[in-house]
């Protein structure tokens, strides 16, 4: 069984060479691009722009800078209309934000539903620079009545009922939470185009579909939206069960060293990963070997911010040369535990079974 030995140095993203020649990301449909972070690009705690996953529904709109506006409006007392320029002198907030695929995981669930099939790298960690969406719904002035605002994005193609446009809704009391930006820089650069570039929204905690790319309008409204991507996509069908939304990040570990690909040397060996959730803080992880292991709590390591994904590590030694099979499972402080197995649901979404390690020890 592991076993920890010594406690590690922290070095996430470190400690193994990288080929130069390495796929930065795992494409998954080329048209519109939709890639995963490779698996070494996994370990960095911050994901570079050139290695964050991407997730497109539709074609990319190239957006100018020069000419971009947001419009604000609906149930709010005066419509406002704000560019880019405005945005950017407005008080900003920097927040580091995990952010996950609600469909990261899918090709777990069996039958596999459809959807893209992402295996695992569609998540990355960054910190996102914007403004409040609390400061822009307060300059307009949300009228009595509201309950829900819908974000458009500049995105737009045919759907099963016909053409629309990218458009989610939050809560009121989430759309006002004061984490929740309208991001215009990622690790301290102005967004790229690929990434929701001039400005999008971040939603801290909930999967990437509440984080509306190329946003074009906000709108106060007094009912539930019912928008395709609101009610078609996006929610959780399970058997006898209720319909009912995606939103917060089911708590999840997983491995990021050593590679699966690379065999590894018989004696201690580091074994490291990420663990987060959309409900609390890390409290834990743990991990253990196929075929009647115990689990063995890995220390939690680097930085510990509430809303990106924290490192663990602990070390582990084979005891024979030949494959070793290791799982590892997170608990989040507000008691949630990551399952053996994921929930199946018809559009696989939130799949976050415990994760298996393959290592080969020589």
């Amino acid at each position: 069984m592991p076993r920890v030995l010594r406690v590690a140095r922290s070095r996430a993203g470190h400690g193994r060479p990288v080929a130069r020649t390495a796929p930065r990301q795992l494409v998954v449909r080329h048209e519109p691009r939709n890639a995963e972070t490779a698996p070494h690009a996994l370990g960095a705690y911050l994901t570079s722009a050139a290695d964050r996953f991407l997730r497109s529904n539709f074609t990319v709109p190239r957006l100018s800078r020069r000419a971009y506006q947001l419009d604000i409006g609906g149930l709010v007392e005066r419509p406002v209309s704000l560019r880019l320029e405005e945005l950017c002198l407005l008080p900003q907030r920097t927040l580091t934000v995990t952010t996950e695929c609600a469909g990261n995981h899918r090709t777990t669930l069996s039958p596999l539903p459809p959807g893209e099939p992402w295996s695992g790298g569609a998540v990355s960690t960054a910190r996102w620079t914007g403004v409040p969406l609390a400061t822009l719904l307060e300059r307009a002035g949300v009228r009595a009545g509201a309950v829900e605002i819908v974000a458009t994005g500049a995105d737009s193609g045919q759907v099963a009922t016909g053409h629309a446009r990218y458009a989610r809704s939050l809560p009121l009391a989430r759309a006002l939470h004061p984490d929740t930006l309208v991001a215009l820089r990622m690790n301290g650069a102005p967004l790229l185009p690929a990434h929701g570039a001039p400005a999008r929204l971040i939603v801290p905690g909930w999967y990437g579909m509440a984080s509306v790319k190329w946003l074009a309008g906000l709108e106060v409204v007094a009912e539930p939206f019912a928008g395709y991507f609101q009610s078609e996509r996006y929610v959780y069908r399970e058997p006898g069960q209720a319909v009912a939304p995606v939103t917060d990040m089911r708590v999840k570990s997983v491995f990021t060293s050593p590679l699966s690909s690379v065999p590894v040397e018989r004696g201690p060996v580091r074994v490291a990963g990420f663990a987060w959730s959309g409900s609390a803080r890390i409290a834990r992880v743990e991990v253990a070997s196929v075929g009647g292991g115990q689990w063995v709590e890995a220390r939690l390591t680097g930085e510990d911010e509430p809303y990106a994904w924290r490192s663990w590590e602990l070390i582990w030694t084979a005891p024979s040369r030949g494959r070793h099979v290791l799982r590892c499972r997170a608990t989040d402080q507000a008691g949630n535990v990551q399952p053996d197995l994921p929930r199946w649901n018809e559009l696989g979404y939130g799949a976050n079974g415990v994760q298996l390690l393959i290592v080969e020890v020589r």
